[in-house]
C-alpha cells in the first residue's frame, strides 16, 4: 500500500512536468491555451511547471538514494559519509 502511495506522489509532479512542457511548445507554435492572455505568460508557466515538477521527482531519488548510500561521498550526510570512511579504512 505504502509503494503505491508513493508511486502516486510522484506520479503528480510528472503530470506537472509534462503539462509544462506541453505549454511550451504550444508557445513556440503559436497555439494560445485558455486561462493565458498571453505567450510569454504562457511560456513562463509551463517552464515553472517543468521546473517544479523536475526537481520534485529528483529531490525524491536523491534522498532515497541518500538513505540507502548510494552517492558519491560529497552528497553523503557528513556523519555518515565519517562512518563509511572509518569502514574503508577497517
Amino acid at each position: 500500500m505504502m509503494r503505491i502511495i508513493a508511486l502516486i506522489i510522484l506520479l503528480i509532479p510528472g503530470f506537472l512536468a509534462a503539462l509544462g512542457i506541453k505549454l511550451m511548445r504550444d508557445m513556440t507554435f503559436g497555439i494560445l491555451q485558455a486561462p493565458f492572455p498571453y505567450l510569454w505568460l504562457q511560456f513562463l508557466s509551463g517552464l515553472l511547471f517543468f521546473i517544479c515538477g523536475l526537481g520534485f521527482v529528483a529531490g525524491f531519488i536523491f534522498h532515497r538514494d541518500r538513505k540507502r548510500n548510494k552517492v558519491q561521498t560529497r552528497f553523503q550526510d557528513k556523519e555518515s559519509a565519517t562512518t563509511s570512511e572509518k569502514q574503508r579504512r577497517s
